[in-house]
């Protein structure tokens, strides 16, 4: 079993952030529990090299997804069902790396999910087959690699200014004013929004919240023992209560309740989640 991001080669570094292997493997006489995934600053490609993947839609049915799935920038929690034999390969991009290599306004990817067999111009079945075959982690590394490099040729690899800041935001960890990301980036700030948009799903906002959010999440996992109050803090925001009016609108909970709910998560039970988290980040 294994849950763990891994560092793309350097000719990759400006479209993908990490490849991701999740794979959750139960007794088949076991309850298979649930994950209430949060928002992330994240669009992932999504290969289910086994067992389906479902999720909730917001009328409450169960929809299961392709065995090759794009998801969005989410904005909002969103509850998650895997089978006892769930083998999910992740290609993670950079916050406009996916619209860089295929030209879609990000914005029709909000808070979807999505047959990515009909949002790539080449044919990514066969990519999906090798990867079934896979006979080691490493070696669907090397695929998911390649795989990457062939949507390159046909992409406009001029780095923008405004990519290089949304990669900045992401380094800055939700920090920095709009005004000084839109005069880092050339543009004015209206200019600065509608193309920030475009290129990431959301406003340069609402994205700094989902980053700042990102980062408490991930200290109160790998540091469960710390008060909220200094979490809330190391974060950026004013107090714990600014900290729980975030969890709230993003996942539905307060911080205590919903981390109570991780307890229940898939890579908690499976016993993954210290060393997910001490790879993630650090105080």
């Amino acid at each position: 079993m294994l849950l763990k991001d891994f560092t793309p080669s350097p000719d990759l570094h400006f479209w993908v952030r990490c490849f991701r292997i999740c794979h959750f493997t139960f007794d088949p006489t076991a309850i298979i529990p649930t994950k209430l995934y949060p928002p992330k600053p994240e669009t992932i490609l999504h290969f289910f090299l086994r067992d389906a993947w479902a999720i909730d839609l917001p009328n409450g049915q169960k929809e299961y997804q392709s065995p090759i799935t794009l998801t969005g920038q989410r904005t909002h929690a969103v509850k998650q069902y895997n089978g006892g034999n769930f083998l999910d390969f992740q290609i993670v991009f950079h916050p406009t790396g996916l619209f860089n290599i295929t030209g879609i306004s990000a914005q029709e990817l909000t808070d979807q999910a999505l047959d990515a067999e009909n949002v790539f111009a080449i044919p990514v079945r066969f990519t999906l087959e090798q990867l079934q075959e896979a006979g080691s982690y490493q070696e669907i590394l090397w695929i998911g690699e390649n795989f990457v490099k062939s949507l390159l040729p046909s992409t406009n690899k001029q780095i923008k200014r405004l990519d290089l800041v949304t990669h900045q935001m992401w380094q800055l960890e939700g920090k920095g004013s709009l005004e000084g990301l839109a005069r880092e980036a050339c543009l004015s700030p209206k200019q600065f929004n509608r193309k920030f948009l475009e290129r990431t799903g959301v406003n340069p906002k609402l994205y700094l919240r989902i980053i700042r959010f990102n980062k408490a999440f991930n200290l109160r996992n790998r540091y469960p023992e710390c008060d909220w109050l200094s979490i809330a803090l190391k974060c950026g925001y004013y107090d714990y209560q600014h900290l729980t009016k975030e969890y709230i609108e993003f996942t539905g909970f307060t911080p205590i309740a919903f981390h109570q709910l991780e307890k229940s998560s898939p890579e908690y039970v499976l016993g993954l989640t210290p060393s997910l988290y001490q790879s993630r980040v650090e105080w």
